[in-house]
């Protein structure tokens, strides 16, 4: 199963505050772990939310708002995307995370929807053209 594991902000990330070269290699060495299992499919940290937008739908309309955004604790400050055999794995994964922001932070992590996930609804031919977008996507990263 896939799951992402997102980084939450705290009012440090939200200003901009960089890692120490201490947690830097710190989540290095734990980067290096994840890739040694095989677990990590990406990762990557975000920069603040004064950077960011919002594209909020209402119907058929659109309306942008430009960051900063509220309630750090409610963003994200960066995030994996992780291959495990079960959620366990995972929580077992992020309990072994060096704290992320040197203070108080959280680890939330959610499920990937995969085919399976959608039903019938998901048909063989909206399946087919879904693979190959997903072709098309790895063909790119090489």
């Amino acid at each position: 199963m896939r799951v992402m594991v997102l980084v939450k902000a705290d009012t440090n990330t939200e200003a901009g505050a960089r890692p120490t070269e201490q947690q830097l290699a710190e989540m290095g060495r734990y980067n290096e772990e994840l890739v040694k299992a095989g677990v990590i499919l990406a990762g990557e940290g975000l920069h603040p939310s004064s950077k960011g937008a919002r594209v909020r739908f209402s119907g058929a309309e659109r309306t942008v708002v430009d960051g900063p955004f509220t309630e750090a604790k409610e963003l994200i400050a960066g995030f994996w995307l992780w291959q495990v055999k079960s959620m366990e794995e995972a929580i077992e994964w992020a309990k072994r995370c060096p704290n992320p922001t040197g203070q108080e932070s959280e680890l939330e992590i959610r499920p990937v929807f995969e085919a399976a996930d959608f039903g019938d609804e998901f048909t063989p031919e909206l399946r087919e053209a879904e693979e190959r977008l997903r072709a098309q996507v790895a063909e790119r990263q090489q």
